[in-house]
């Protein structure tokens, strides 16, 4: 199996993968106790500005994020001041239950990716890929570095997505989901899209359909070309988690899509895996936003 070498295979412990935690700085009144809107509150006003998403004919999904037009945004500067502080101040202890600690975590990451994309520049200009801030022998190293503080801890990207939403904890908890995989987003065209509603209690597990649905509509993650199946890279880094919880890629493919994919899955005599496009995603590298 190929594995990118940002993805690490130690679980946390029970206490940080359920949140439990020393109490935490406050601002106001117990800030671990806040909706998650409240919460994520700067990270939604970036979203609604600068994410595009963009509904294709067939029911698939893409959305790109404008950097540019964040960066030149007098604002976005204080927003990413303001979302960093709450998130350092949160009180982990306080995702107690499945689907706030699920919706807050997918939150953490996909906010941690584009603002840390925004913050660094290289040269003065936006990175290209994500990869630009690793090396030859670790492309990947963004994700493994622990620069993002959550309730006085720094977490890395990695742990936040393998040891946390998709480690052995939260599987004991029954937690554990596949279809996270369709809802963190690494920045890059080829990860499933970001969207422009936060993930909340009350909606994440539709969200986290509704995007494995909508992700599997697109050639980037799925592709039937004569009796060749083609699949997002996702399916073969991670094929263990899908056959874990369905006993093979295709029964899961077969339980998470449409009726149209489960036609292509039962056509399909072999599998393939399309290369991963590390090509930053903003507006310019995706064909669907030129017209």
């Amino acid at each position: 199996m190929s594995w990118p070498l940002y993805m690490p295979t130690a679980a946390l412990t029970f206490a940080v993968a359920v949140g439990a935690s020393a109490a935490s700085p406050t601002l106001g009144a117990e800030p671990g106790r806040q909706t998650l809107d409240e919460t994520f509150a700067p990270y939604a006003e970036l979203l609604d500005r600068h994410l595009l998403e963009k509904a294709l004919p067939n029911g698939g999904l893409v959305s790109a994020f404008d950097y540019q037009a964040a960066l030149d945004h007098p604002e976005t500067e204080a927003l990413l001041q303001e979302q960093d502080q709450l998130l350092a101040l949160f009180d982990r202890a306080s995702l107690d239950e499945r689907q706030r600690a699920v919706a807050f975590w997918l939150n953490t990451y996909n906010y941690f990716m584009l603002a840390h994309i925004l913050s660094n520049p290289r040269n003065g200009e936006l990175v290209g890929s994500v990869r630009d801030y690793g090396h030859l022998f670790n492309p990947y190293r963004v994700f493994s570095q622990n620069h993002f503080d959550i309730g006085g801890r720094k977490f890395s990207l990695s742990e936040i997505e393998n040891e946390i939403l998709l480690g052995d904890d939260y599987r004991a908890l029954g937690w554990k989901d596949a279809r996270v995989h369709f809802a963190v987003n690494c920045a890059s065209v080829g990860c499933p899209p970001l969207r422009t509603e936060l993930y909340r209690p009350d909606n994440v597990d539709a969200l986290l359909a509704e995007n494995t649905r909508r992700a599997l509509r697109t050639p980037r993650h799925f592709e039937l070309r004569g009796d060749t199946l083609y699949l997002t890279e996702l399916f073969d880094w991670y094929e263990e988690h899908f056959v874990a919880e369905q006993g093979s890629v295709k029964a899961w493919l077969r339980a998470h899509g449409e009726d149209a994919v489960v036609e292509a899955v039962d056509r399909a005599r072999r599998i393939r895996h399309t290369a991963y496009d590390w090509q930053l995603n903003r507006p310019e590298n995706f064909p669907e936003f030129s017209d």
